[in-house]
């Protein structure tokens, strides 16, 4: 069964839906993006999605091309009409370009409307081999522009780290700039230092996850030492754990580390308790007792 989307206004089947080249999404990477899971038929913190894409529109300077209700309404008809082809557990993708307009550097006129584009895609769980063995991450340079807080559709140089990743066997690049560990290529970043859960602190060179926000909530409610604060390159490859954290892979333990143990080889105890508490998370989302 096909996929259905949203292109400006209309519900199309995915394979039907068509821009045009000259939309500045497509020529020059000029947009924003958002990665929205649902579970139990339930968009996961829809009002903190949308707080996201409402700053980094502004950051962009793109025009909003709807009100948080219209999003809402929308968003919740992606779901509902692809519950027959993925069911319950879905990803949406929604992608805002500044529109159609000659090819030119500068912004177009004030009167282009924005490209808006939502789909849907399933949800699939996490491999079971993932709670008893890990993942492995290597090291990189963070090569990207200085604006890693907003979730541009320009990704190109996400895209070379993630591939030099999986060259290397790895999942995910862990991406060092002037000394200090900042994120993923398409993650975030927790390491247990000391006995304490430490992320890096929000800025331009990392982009602020809706799951590492949750994370955080998380350790906090139930008495897990965590903290914002830089971590050095020596700080973690001497960590107890490493997570990777993502709206569709939530939360990945890395046990190796440019091919080194991390910790004893396995998924630590700690990420086994934030695992249980994020599970218990999305149970309660999902309306489950």
């Amino acid at each position: 069964m096909s996929s259905i989307s949203y292109l400006n206004g209309t519900f199309l089947p995915t394979h039907e839906a068509r821009v045009s080249p000259l939309d500045r999404g497509f020529i020059f990477g000029d947009g924003i993006y958002e990665v929205i899971p649902v579970y139990g038929g339930k968009l996961f913190r829809l009002d903190e999605h949308l707080k996201r894409l409402d700053d980094n529109l502004v950051a962009v300077k793109i025009k909003q091309p709807l009100t948080h209700k219209e999003w809402k309404a929308v968003l919740n008809e992606i779901v509902l009409r692809n519950q027959p082809a993925h069911g319950d557990e879905q990803s949406i993708y929604l992608q805002v370009t500044r529109g159609v307009a000659e090819r030119g550097h500068g912004f177009p006129d004030s009167h282009i409307e924005p490209t808006l584009f939502i789909m849907s895609s399933a949800l699939k769980p996490l491999a079971a081999s993932i709670a008893e063995q890990g993942v492995a991450a290597i090291t990189h340079d963070d090569i990207r522009w200085r604006n890693c807080h907003i979730k541009s559709t320009s990704l190109l140089g996400n895209v070379l780290l993630r591939q030099q990743a999986y060259d290397e066997d790895a999942v995910e690049a862990i991406l060092i700039r002037d000394g200090e560990v900042t994120e993923g290529a398409a993650s975030n970043l927790f390491a247990l230092i000391d006995d304490v859960l430490i992320t890096p602190p929000k800025g331009p060179l990392l982009l602020p996850g809706i799951t590492r926000d949750l994370v955080l909530e998380l350790a906090q409610q139930h008495k897990i030492p965590s903290c914002e604060a830089f971590i050095t390159p020596q700080q973690l490859i001497n960590a107890k754990e490493i997570w990777l954290t993502s709206s569709t892979k939530e939360i990945l333990p890395v046990t190796m580390l440019d091919g080194a143990a991390v910790g004893n080889g396995k998924p630590g105890d700690v990420w086994q308790q934030m695992r249980q508490h994020y599970q218990a998370y999305k149970k309660q989302l999902r309306g489950q007792s």
